[in-house]
């Protein structure tokens, strides 16, 4: 992992609220956080903690207004939501629910985000799409539709599709809460084997203590505060 002076990703002070005047609630509380390149972290935590509301933030998915959240040298507190899509672009994303488009193929999902992002030509699109899927073992079934693919097959081509663009940041939900143990370690190897080779950063919120060994870094979240884990040891 490299040691920078310029973290991929560097939170200070941020505070978050949901609601306004009388209904306003804090949610997260001056949280801190600087996630180095190439580094994978853990992000832990009981339901209802914020670790997903901390992951939109990061993500530009929610506006953050209190505090600093610097992605990729970008500050989005406050940002102009112009901007924010232009850095929004530049991040992998993969969520439990993995979000396929039913009546696209694996290489049509994969491909829709650089279609997205005016990369390429058609023919050089269709052959990264499919590179894509074969560094994430799905060489096979580049032309299979969801229904056809197996839960652990459908988180594949959701990690296919946020690696595709090779972005230097990847924030991941919950990646493997509906896979087995097989297909979920298989899941998460691949994604610690292909960010470690694109120098990606991940962020990775989680309640599956099966996959804490794949971390560089472990943090935890209870109640909006990023906390000091009392043992994690007894997880491993």
């Amino acid at each position: 992992m490299q040691i920078s002076d310029n973290p991929i990703i560097n939170i200070r002070n941020l505070d978050h609220y949901f609601g306004k005047k009388l209904l306003r609630k804090q949610v997260l509380f001056d949280i801190n956080l600087a996630i180095q390149p190439g580094e994978i972290v853990i992000l832990t935590g009981p339901s209802g903690s914020g670790k997903t509301t901390l992951l939109s933030l990061i993500g530009g998915l929610r506006s953050a207004k209190h505090g600093s959240v610097k992605v990729l040298e970008h500050e989005l507190v406050k940002i102009p939501d112009r901007k924010l899509l232009k850095i929004r672009r530049q991040l992998g994303y993969i969520f439990q629910g993995n979000n396929l488009v039913p009546f696209f193929t694996a290489r049509q999902n994969v491909q829709m985000t650089l279609e997205l992002k005016r990369i390429s030509s058609g023919r050089e699109i269709r052959r990264i799409s499919e590179n894509a899927l074969e560094s994430v073992g799905l060489k096979n079934r580049v032309n299979y539709y969801p229904d056809k693919l197996s839960e652990g097959q459908k988180q594949r081509v959701a990690i296919a599709r946020a690696l595709v663009t090779q972005p230097k940041v990847i924030l991941a939900d919950e990646p493997t809460a509906s896979l087995d143990k097989n297909s979920g370690r298989a899941v998460v190897e691949i994604l610690q084997k292909l960010a470690k080779t694109q120098g990606s950063s991940i962020l990775l919120v989680t309640h599956d203590n099966r996959i804490l060994d794949i971390a560089d870094r472990i943090v935890h979240m209870e109640d909006g505060r990023l906390i000091q884990p009392k043992n994690l040891s007894h997880m491993y």
